[in-house]
């Protein structure tokens, strides 16, 4: 067998378009076998940065794809974020409510928590119910469930009656067992470096 080093550019060029052949051929055969298509649930968790912003990525990629989207924020409605500003130029296809108050360790206070997470998860079953909604973002609802802000069961039970086409994304930390055992794709954000450790603060652009 010929050395790679002892190839020419030609044959190197010739190997590459061969070797790129067989690997498109396997990977075609594989997408013929995937013929379902339905509403997916989708967890975003895990303690590195870019649950939210991976669930807005989505939300703008559903608007630019002419579906409508609703966005409840289950903690972070204090915040002025840079994509609430962008989109909220598209009211028509997307909804966004901010029904947080902030983190539990800033309002010290468990009943009024759990009065906002009643209110925000009301909210959230109102949009997973109306037929024009193609996607719906329960941002942070993880951490409500952490601190036992809703009861367990009645979401679970809510996300597997969803509309059989409807897509649903859940972020936050700290996702419950028996939330990643119902959803059909789970990511698990690792943090392996933070400015933040650094003494840099949030940032414009970056964090909001």
């Amino acid at each position: 067998m010929v050395k790679k080093e002892d190839m020419s550019e030609d044959e190197l060029n010739e190997r590459h378009a061969e070797k790129m052949a067989k690997k498109k051929a396997a990977r075609d055969k594989i997408i013929a076998t995937k013929t379902i298509e339905k509403g997916l649930v989708m967890v975003h968790t895990g303690k590195g940065k870019g649950k939210s912003t991976a669930a807005m990525g989505l939300a703008a990629r559903a608007v630019g794809n002419d579906m409508k989207v609703g966005i409840v924020q289950f903690v972070k409605g204090v915040w002025e974020t840079g994509e609430r500003k962008v989109l909220e130029k598209f009211p028509d296809l997307c909804v966004m409510k901010a029904m947080g108050e902030g983190f539990s360790w800033e309002t010290q206070d468990r009943e009024r928590d759990i009065a906002a997470a009643r209110a925000a998860w009301d909210m959230a079953k109102e949009m997973i119910n109306d037929p024009s909604y193609k996607m719906v973002i329960l941002d942070e609802l993880n951490i409500v469930l952490r601190y036992e802000n809703l009861p367990l069961d009645e979401v679970i039970e809510t996300l597997q009656a969803k509309p059989e086409m409807l897509h649903v994304v859940v972020t936050g930390r700290n996702a419950k067992d028996e939330l990643i055992e119902i959803a059909d794709l789970v990511t698990e954000m690792t943090q392996i470096k933070h400015p933040f450790r650094s003494g840099v603060k949030a940032q414009v652009g970056i964090e909001f």
